[in-house]
């Protein structure tokens, strides 16, 4: 396909997403142009290159976790990333996140099962990630506060579901080996859905087997603190910005916006998050005795703020995929 047609693909693809976000995602000219009069241009700025450099952390750990025989150049890979990003948090469901698997074999020649491993490796990584700094920032909020038994359990809960999600991080295969041995103790082997099914499992189970091989894994685990670092931060300096108050520091702010992210997480949000990530924003920060009303009107700031950097960064992917060669890999 000739260079102009599949950046006209591209850009159509990345114009229906935008689409979606001004249609169905509720974003309206007038919400952008409040939230943009009560930030600060140094304050943009400033959250702007975190979000950067938050992806290019994402797409340097996607990349790791390639088997090297199909791992495609960075920079070939940033915008595939980019243009993921858009279509995972634009499309309702989490049903964006496939598109991952199918940029990557479309723009990198990155076979199936390794672009899937690779993403499954990556969210557990970062479901592990987020249960750590709720943990950490429970404990922390808990000991600012006075010795709170309740905050020092939840921790302690999360602190154990870490460690699981982090170990299933490093051993997805065998969660892979356990639903297919569920599988034929049910007879679903024995039709020839569950015989499709099963097949593509143990191919995906080698796959993830396969991924971070060569210290890969060592490199995308270590990324991930900074990419989650990155994430609170960008979170807790628009907080601040729209109005939270100088109480509210980084263990408060991560606490209020996990519970925005975990809501995001789960495979029920609308497009592009909007009423989910609010939703959790609002019991976040709520519990910590923030008012609602300026939970919610932050919450609205933060969201709109991170639609405009994924759209516009999105875009740039699309473009960026578009002038791939397909099936290019290696540096």
């Amino acid at each position: 396909m000739r260079t102009p047609l599949r950046l006209a693909l591209s850009l159509a693809l990345a114009g229906l997403l935008l689409a979606a976000l001004l249609i169905w995602g509720g974003v309206s000219p007038d919400e952008l142009w409040e939230v943009w009069r009560r930030l600060s241009p140094s304050t943009y700025l400033t959250v702007l290159a975190i979000h950067s450099t938050v992806y290019l952390a994402r797409a340097a750990r996607f990349r790791a976790l390639i088997p090297r025989p199909h791992r495609p150049r960075f920079r070939d890979l940033l915008g595939v990333s980019a243009a993921h990003n858009l279509a995972s948090y634009v499309l309702p469901a989490k049903t964006g996140e496939a598109s991952l698997v199918i940029y990557l074999r479309g723009a990198c020649g990155v076979p199936a099962a390794e672009g899937l491993a690779s993403l499954l490796v990556s969210r557990m990584l970062d479901v592990a990630a987020l249960c750590g700094a709720l943990c950490l920032a429970c404990l922390a909020v808990g000991g600012s506060a006075g010795a709170g038994s309740g905050w020092t359990s939840l921790g302690l809960v999360l602190a154990l579901a870490t460690v699981v999600i982090g170990w299933l991080a490093t051993r997805g295969e065998r969660l892979v080996r356990a639903c297919t041995s569920l599988a034929r103790l049910t007879g679903l082997e024995r039709t020839a859905l569950g015989r499709r099914i099963l097949g593509r499992a143990v191919t995906v189970g080698a796959a993830l087997s396969a991924a971070g091989g060569g210290g890969g894994l060592s490199v995308a685990a270590a990324l991930t603190g900074p990419i989650w670092l990155g994430v609170f931060g960008f979170y807790a300096i628009l907080a601040r910005e729209l109005g939270m108050a100088p109480e509210i520091g980084l263990a408060e702010a991560t606490f209020g916006s996990s519970l925005a992210v975990l809501a995001n997480l789960l495979p029920i949000n609308g497009f592009a998050g909007f009423g989910t990530q609010e939703a959790g924003w609002v019991v976040g920060f709520a519990t910590l005795g923030v008012p609602r009303e300026l939970a919610l009107s932050s919450g609205l700031g933060v969201h709109v703020v991170q639609l405009f950097n994924v759209a516009v960064l999105g875009l740039f992917g699309h473009v960026a995929m578009a002038l791939t060669a397909p099936g290019s890999r290696r540096d």
